[in-house]
């Protein structure tokens, strides 16, 4: 069913042949192409720190990006408190009482994203009057922007620029089917196709090693699937950041605070990459499920600990790398091949997720392409792009402010996105102007931290302070050298001196 649904979403997503069809032209300041969480997030901002017009056009039918296609038990990874758009919450700043997540900041689920870009769009960016939405479009390089509904062509006009967010379009199962290939009689189902599956099977097979593939892993469990018939097929194990120490808000300002100081204290001593691993791991910084198994892996997943201990539950897990092709009978690997019958259910959970393409500049003359300026902060990163966009005229300067952040995909980008993303704060911290608007930003959600009202008293939080400065200038060029000694990249000591030499503050 999976490959039917993404060959039917390939055929919808064909632009007309047709060019006998009038062509409007549609002019506004910036057309912004993704409507999904980085689109909107520009968009908001722009909004609000411009009198600009703008278009915003996305081939889905609503706002939302990927989340209008993932699984329907999808969550955040992360506190809702840190995504979305500046102007609007999302959730109800609840702790969650029951579940995996209790304890915890509460966690936005896939349709509760979707209903809050919608309320965003139909509430905030639509009555402006400045804003256009073209739902089910799809433009070409030329310009022209085709409806999937009624073919209707209208040629969008960019006075000031265009925000390409379609590099952040995470793929996922429903719209990008597996890459091995499924013999007939095979059941081979999206996560989504499972939630509707109403067969008994002999046992569940899970590929794929990332977030999608754990999500479906816990639900499985939570709907009483006996962990011995679950197979899972994880051709890499990951590093995995602990939920609890992302929880940027008042009740765990101590927390969190501790976990950036045990971070930095951590890589300021460790004298080599494994070593600097294990004293992440053994502060409980980073996780993995399978403690026995070296990570080759991190994307800035984040699990709770109850769901860490869940995961565990399932202990076949096959290592043999990726699937090649499900045949009725056997499952065929990279080195070797497992049993299976037509009885099982297999899941396919190895779509690529975020693409990871080479960085380039964020402002490129006519052109806006968001990336991460900060490690794991979409949402972030897009609204200080625009707001950099509606404050700065120099496009050297605004580059200069936002050098993209890699996104992840092995171990050795943790170094990579710290080095990044303090480089990024040390420029910050040269315009007063910036740090006000960290200040009021929703989505900056750190810069709090070392500004809170009332604490100075507070022997713990001055140690944590303390510590914190003694701590961030020799961690950072502990972290220098190690990726140097990794990469052999003479240009980290450059970012280094630039680092430590710039009079940062704490945030």
């Amino acid at each position: 069913m999976g490959i039917a649904t993404q060959r039917i979403g390939a055929a919808l997503m064909r632009r007309p042949t047709e060019t006998n069809m009038s062509e409007h032209i549609l002019e506004a300041d910036y057309v912004i192409v993704g409507a999904g969480a980085v689109g909107m997030a520009m968009a908001d901002t722009l909004a609000a720190e411009t009198a600009a017009s703008i278009v915003i056009l996305d081939r889905r039918a609503r706002p939302g990006g990927h989340w209008n296609d993932a699984y329907p038990f999808v969550r955040l990874h992360g506190p809702s408190v840190t995504y979305g758009v500046n102007s609007t919450p999302l959730g109800n700043g609840r702790i969650d009482a029951v579940g995996l997540n209790a304890g915890l900041n509460e966690l936005a689920s896939g349709a509760e994203i979707c209903a809050y870009f919608e309320r965003v769009m139909q509430e905030r960016l639509l009555p402006s009057g400045r804003v256009t939405w073209l739902p089910l479009h799809e433009v070409g390089e030329d310009g022209v922007a085709v409806s999937l509904v009624n073919g209707m062509r209208q040629r969008l006009v960019a006075r000031r620029r265009w925000v390409d967010a379609t590099q952040a379009d995470t793929q996922v199962p429903a719209t990008h089917g597996p890459r091995f290939k499924v013999a007939e009689g095979v059941t081979c189902l999206t996560p989504t196709e499972l939630t509707r599956w109403r067969q008994p099977a002999a046992g569940h097979v899970i590929i794929g090693g990332g977030k999608t593939a754990m999500d479906t892993a816990l639900w499985l469990l939570a709907h009483g699937v006996d962990p011995d018939t679950i197979t899972w097929v994880r051709p890499r194990e990951s590093w995995l950041l602990n939920r609890a120490n992302v929880q940027p808000t008042e009740a765990f300002a101590v927390q969190t605070l501790t976990a950036i100081v045990a971070e930095l204290e951590a890589a300021r001593d460790a004298d080599s990459l494994p070593d600097l691993y294990a004293r992440l791991e053994a502060e409980q910084l980073l996780q993995r499920i399978d403690p026995t198994v070296q990570p080759t892996m991190y994307r800035c997943a984040i699990v709770s600990e109850a769901e860490l201990g869940q995961l565990r539950r399932i202990t076949r897990v096959v290592r043999m790398g990726h699937v090649q092709a499900i045949e009725p009978d056997r499952i065929v690997l990279d080195r070797g091949e497992i049993a299976t019958t037509t009885r099982h259910v297999h899941v396919h959970c190895s779509a690529g997720g975020l693409p990871r393409g080479p960085a380039q500049a964020v402002f490129q003359g006519h052109r806006i392409v968001p990336q991460y300026v900060r490690r794991c902060s979409p949402a972030f990163s897009a609204a200080f792009i625009a707001h950099l966009e509606a404050t700065l005229d120099d496009e050297q300067e605004k580059n200069a402010l936002c050098e993209p952040v890699p996104v992840p995909e092995v171990p050795l980008d943790w170094l990579r996105m710290h080095l990044q993303t303090a480089k990024n704060q040390a420029r910050w911290s040269q315009y007063p102007d910036l740090h006000d608007w960290f200040r009021s930003s929703r989505l900056e959600n750190y810069t709090w931290l070392f500004s809170r009202p009332n604490v100075q008293a507070d022997p713990t939080w001055k140690g944590l302070q303390t510590r914190l400065k003694a701590a961030r200038d020799p961690a950072l060029e502990s972290m220098a050298i190690l990726l140097r000694c990794e990469e052999g990249m003479q240009e980290v000591d450059d970012v280094a001196s630039a680092m430590v030499s710039s009079a940062s503050q704490p945030w």
